[in-house]
């Protein structure tokens, strides 16, 4: 793998000749990976997959025309023709008033903030390998437990370099560790399968296997024996690793692309108390250690801490350079970018912050109403904010967590379930989106 002043050359180097050819402006981006997964499945070795890779997209504009194009061999020939392509693909593509490198004057300038996003420990494939087998191990002895989809672990390194032609050239690189189980509790038609992961930066704030292992089998056993739920509308409390999807939706339709093309539910939303004045949600691409966090954007703009919802109120779009142009707004530091084509918008790493009362109290006054853990399907519309999908979970009956419920259909409206949310006390930072465990009152509940 390169290193990071050798990633951030290759990049120039490309924008350079780019330049060189007849490019009015360029960027380059680079990008490689290195992963080692193991994979066990009821107590042997099931697969050791090793894989390397590398890719360097290049986007060129002539006026206001522009192309993009990728490769993944670095042979000097063959950029040279990575190159001469671009420029001729440029020359026959239609004009667009909003494309264009970001804003020269917003690049960012001063060194960026060390993140700490790697780490040093690179286990052998024979400590993952154990570590896969402690973690399907521990969950295959949860009572109850009668198969297993296998457990895994793995590591990896990823490097990025973005240069363009008008002054930016930098560089990152993160690592990642992984424990993850998969087990089955119950026989035949009345099987459930349930599973558990952690991911992280460093090695040293992975969670042990074992404790892994056992909340995957823990929570197929809780899965058995569903019971029916007659349809009505009921309070729904979503489990915190599902419950960062509404998060999703929501930051869906946040992006200035969206709002550009006019498909979003929130298109007349700004400044509106979308949610209780109690929430805030946050974007933190500084967070040290965090599974999303970066110094600069995909257009080499800075990145900042961002409240996206500011005690309730909608502060703003997620917007890269040729959305902002288009809104006539200004970008945000939320570009994103591929090895093809121009960049989108997305966000870093997310967090609701916790509200003031615990999770039991939540539920303390729910005479009957879901508890959800699993999502399924993805019925939920961007431009109108339905929102109906397929759930699995427990049904809550009097204050209290009881029989396990599957083949259920939950729906309402984005909005309508922002304006009905309370978080719980409880969040914790384990994923690049994380919630605190979350109700919504007045959801519309189908039985199966």
């Amino acid at each position: 793998m390169l290193s990071l002043d050798e990633a951030q050359s290759r990049a120039q180097d490309l924008v350079n000749a780019a330049r060189k050819a007849g490019a009015d402006a360029a960027d380059a981006i680079y990008a490689c990976t290195a992963s080692t997964n193991v994979s066990v499945r009821l107590g042997s070795l099931e697969d050791v997959e090793r894989s390397e890779g590398e890719e360097i997209g290049l986007r060129v504009f002539i006026g206001q025309r522009s192309a993009s194009i990728s490769a993944s061999d670095m042979n000097p020939a063959t950029l040279a023709t990575l190159v001469d392509r671009s420029i001729a693909m440029a020359r026959e593509a239609p004009e667009d008033p909003y494309a264009g490198l970001a804003p020269e004057d917003r690049l960012l300038k001063k060194r960026p903030p060390s993140l700490d996003l790697t780490d040093e420990e690179e286990p052998e494939p024979a400590i993952l390998r154990e570590r896969a087998l402690i973690a399907e191990e521990a969950a295959r002895s949860v009572p109850g437990i009668t198969n297993s989809e296998g457990g895994g672990a793995s590591n990896g390194r990823s490097q990025v370099a973005l240069a363009t032609s008008h002054g930016f050239a930098g560089a990152y690189a993160g690592t990642s560790h992984a424990t993850w189980a998969s087990v089955l509790a119950g026989a035949g038609a009345d099987m459930q399968r349930d599973h558990a992961s952690h991911s992280v930066r460093h090695l040293e704030d992975l969670d042990e296997a074992e404790s892994v292992g056992i909340r995957a089998g823990q929570r197929a056993v809780a899965r058995l024996n569903p019971v029916k739920v007659e349809s009505g509308v009921m309070p729904v409390i979503f489990d915190p690793r599902i419950g960062a999807s509404l998060l999703g939706h929501l930051i869906g339709g946040m992006v200035g692309p969206a709002i550009a093309r006019r498909s979003s539910f929130l298109l007349e939303s700004l400044g509106e108390a979308l949610f209780d004045s109690a929430i805030t949600i946050i974007d933190d691409p500084l967070l040290p250690r965090g599974m999303r966090s970066r110094p600069f954007d995909g257009e080499g703009l800075p990145v900042d801490r961002r409240a996206l919802i500011d005690k309730g109120v909608l502060t703003g779009w997620l917007m890269d350079s040729a959305s902002a142009r288009q809104l006539g707004l200004e970008p945000t530091g939320h570009a994103s970018r591929g090895g093809s084509g121009a960049p989108g918008a997305s966000i870093t790493n997310v967090h609701m912050e916790a509200g003031t009362i615990s999770p039991g109290d939540l539920m303390a006054d729910v005479t009957r109403g879901l508890y959800v853990t699993e999502l399924i399907g993805m019925g939920v519309n961007g431009v109108t904010g339905d929102y109906s999908r397929g759930a699995a979970g427990f049904l809550i009956e009097n204050g209290a967590v009881t029989h396990a419920v599957s083949e259920i259909t939950i729906a309402s409206n984005l909005k309508a379930m922002f304006r009905a949310l309370t978080p719980a006390s409880d969040l914790q930072f384990r994923y690049a989106m994380n919630v605190p465990t979350l109700r919504v009152d007045g959801m519309t509940v189908a039985g199966g």
